[in-house]
C-alpha cells in the first residue's frame, strides 16, 4: 500500500494531501500548477516534503524529522513526460540501462506488450513520439519497481497513437499488479485509466471519484 500525507510550500501556494492507494491506477487529474508533479517527485525523492509522511508496502520514504530514503532505495519507475532516453544508446541499452545482472527474463513479454521488440537496435532518433514512449515505459518496468509515477506520458502523442499507449499501460499494470500513479489534464484519459481519480486545485485534493474500485481513499 502507498501512503501519502505531506505538506510542502510553493511559490503560489502550500501543497497539503493525504491519500492512500493498493495495487490500483489512481489518476493526478487537474489543472497546470496545482501541485500533481510536486506529489509524483515526493514519492520519488527528488523532492522533499515539509512534513508528513511517505510509505510504501510498509517501507518509509519520507517522515518528518528524519533522513529520507535515498532514491537509489525506493525501487520506484518514473516516466517523465519527455521520455529521457538516452540519445547516444540503442533502445536496447536503454532499456537495459541500470538492470541488474540476472533480471532480463521478464523483459520479452513486456517488449512483446507494447510491441517494441523489433526495435531493440534503433536510436531515439530514429523513433516516432509513440515509440519513444513505449521504450520509456518498458525501461521504466524493466527494473521491476514497486510502484510506477507517469507524468502525463501520453501529452505529446496524436489521438489514435495515445488511445493505443493507454490500452498497453491498462494491459501492463495488470500484469504487473504495482500502483501507478499518473498525471494528465485530460479528462477522457483519466476516466478511462484511473480506478481512482483525484481532482487538484491549488494544492488540495478537492474531490476523490472511485471509477473502478474503491481502494484509493483521500483524507485531505
Amino acid at each position: 500500500m502507498l501512503e501519502v500525507d505531506i505538506q510542502k510550500r510553493l511559490p503560489d501556494f502550500v501543497l497539503d494531501v493525504s491519500f492512500s492507494t493498493e495495487q490500483e491506477i489512481v489518476v493526478l487529474f487537474g489543472p497546470s500548477g496545482s501541485g500533481k508533479t510536486t506529489i509524483l517527485n515526493s514519492i520519488a525523492g527528488l523532492v522533499h516534503p515539509d512534513g508528513g509522511h511517505i510509505s510504501l508496502n510498509g517501507r518509509t520514504f519520507y517522515s518528518a524529522g528524519q533522513k529520507p530514503l535515498a532514491v537509489q532505495k525506493r525501487n520506484v519507475g518514473y516516466l517523465f513526460q519527455d521520455y529521457a532516453l538516452f540519445p547516444h544508446m540503442t533502445v536496447s541499452q536503454n532499456i537495459r540501462y541500470g538492470l541488474r545482472k540476472g533480471h532480463e527474463l521478464h523483459l520479452e513479454p513486456l517488449l512483446t506488450t507494447v510491441g517494441i521488440d523489433h526495435l531493440l537496435d534503433k536510436y531515439p532518433h530514429q523513433l516516432s513520439g509513440g515509440q519513444k514512449q513505449r521504450v520509456a515505459l518498458v525501461r521504466a518496468l524493466a527494473t521491476e519497481p514497486d510502484i510506477l509515477l507517469l507524468d502525463e506520458p501520453l501529452s505529446a502523442l496524436d489521438t489514435a497513437t495515445r488511445k493505443q499507449c493507454q490500452d498497453e499501460l491498462l494491459r501492463l499494470h495488470e500484469m504487473w499488479g504495482i500502483p501507478f500513479l499518473l498525471v494528465t489534464h485530460d479528462r477522457d484519459e483519466a476516466e478511462k485509466l484511473g480506478d481512482t481519480i483525484l481532482l487538484m486545485e491549488n494544492g488540495r485534493i478537492v474531490e476523490a471519484s472511485a471509477q473502478k474500485s474503491h481502494t484509493a481513499t483521500s483524507s485531505s
